[in-house]
Order: C-alpha cells, then structure tokens, then sequence
C-alpha cells in the first residue's frame, strides 16, 4: 500500500498519534474522512485503489479480513494499545466513543441514531451500491434489475424525505453519525436516477450538509487519485472472480 500523507486540523493540547486510515474516495471512505474532519483528528489517509487490487494485499486483509474499505489503525486504543477496525459504522461508533462526538450520550438519543447508522448500513448502502452498479457499471443491461433497484433508491429516499420534513437532522435535532453515514452516498444521485429536488426535505438537508467545511475537506481527501472504471481488468477485480476468490 502507498505511504500516506498526515492531515491534521484543529489543535490539542496534548499532542495525538495520527491514525491510519486506509480508505479509497468512495461513499464508505468518504464517511471516515468526514468524521475525522469533523472530529479534528490527526490521520494518515493511507490509499487503497480498490480498481487495482490493493483490497486483496495481505496487509490489508490483517485489518480488514472482508477486503473491503475502510480500515483504520488507532496507534492509542481504547486501552491504551493499537487496536484496528474494519467496517465503516463500527469504525464511526469508535470515532464518536473515542472523541464524545457525534454520537448522543442519553439511551433514548444514542438509539434513536444507532437505528439511522443501522438504515444506511443495511439498506442505503447496500441498495444505491447495486443502484450504481446495475445503471452504470454492469456489462448487460438488464432492465428488471435496473428498475428494481431505481425503484427501491427512490423508495429510500422518500424514507429519508418523510423522517426529515419533522426533523433537521437525519436522527432528531443534532447532527450525529447518522448524517454523516448517509450523505456521502446521496451525493452520487444523479447515478443513482433520482432528482434531488423531487425530495425538498432531502435537498435541504443535503445542501447544509455538503456547506459545512469539515465535510468539504472530507470529500476531498484522496479525490485526486480516483479515476474512472473503464479498464476491463479493473473491472474484473472489482465485479469479477476475484473479488470472489477465498483468501
């Protein structure tokens, strides 16, 4: 993997290890780098061009066995030891835990957005990921499982439009985790066959969302060195049997 470049905002009084992040500019990445943004934390982003097969590397498979980003190395855990993380929700708990951020400390207000981390992780993700694939990257078009997967996109949205026309944020008045889980993958729509503005409350929130800085810089981070999936290999590691291969 290439060696990362330490990005560093905020200031503290006592000096911090970076963490390492090993992340690619996709909606799971970019959920990492704007709570690390958000949070001011010290971090090393650590590129893993997924188009190219750095997922399967077996150093990266030490931190993240299902060869997917991102991962992320805290040089000061939870006991005072390393400890590294896979999977993008678990690794923004761990954010807010470490930090107090983001991430309510009453029962009622911390389920309240658990459950919203948990609707991204288990369907947004999920869902607007075959969206994208099935609409733009699949090398059939087949039409059943492009409607059946633009239907359910819209069908999320709507989900999302109704919780936010009584709330500001995505779990209640303060934005958490759960917002920060969700934009990064509202931001491809437009692949995703959905007009923004046929959910105002969306389209609200979104734009407040994407004008707070600390997600600027996030969806920046590591931008520059994505390019385009048009190579048949890239496509093949990515979709084809060696993504499946048992490692």
């Amino acid at each position: 993997m290439l060696a990362g470049l330490v990005i560093t905002h905020g200031s503290r009084d006592m000096p911090q290890a970076p963490i390492d992040v090993y992340s690619w500019p996709t909606p799971n990445g970019h959920k990492i780098h704007i709570m690390l943004e958000e949070c001011e934390l010290p971090y090393r982003a650590h590129p893993v061009n997924i188009g190219k097969g750095d997922q399967f590397e077996s150093a990266f498979l030490k931190i993240s066995p299902n060869n997917k980003i991102p991962a992320i190395t805290d040089p000061e855990g939870p006991d005072g030891k390393p400890i590294s993380l896979f999977e993008s929700g678990a690794i923004l708990v761990y954010l807010a835990g470490k930090t107090g951020k983001f991430l309510p400390t009453s029962d009622r207000a911390r389920y309240e957005v658990l459950q919203w981390l948990m609707f991204q992780m288990g369907g947004v993700g999920p869902m607007l990921g075959q969206t994208h694939h099935f609409r733009n990257y699949a090398p059939e078009k087949i039409g059943y499982a492009i409607d059946r997967y633009s239907n359910e996109a819209r069908r999320l949205y709507g989900v999302i439009d109704k919780q936010l026309s009584a709330n500001k944020f995505i779990a209640g008045k303060t934005y958490s985790i759960a917002d920060i889980a969700i934009f990064p993958w509202l931001r491809s729509h437009e692949n995703q066959g959905i007009v923004l503005a046929d959910f105002p409350y969306v389209k609200e929130w979104f734009d407040g969302i994407a004008a707070r800085p600390a997600v600027q810089r996030g969806v920046k981070v590591l931008a520059d060195l994505r390019t385009p999936i048009t190579g048949e290999k890239e496509r093949e590691i990515l979709f084809g049997k060696t993504q499946y291969q048992r490692r």
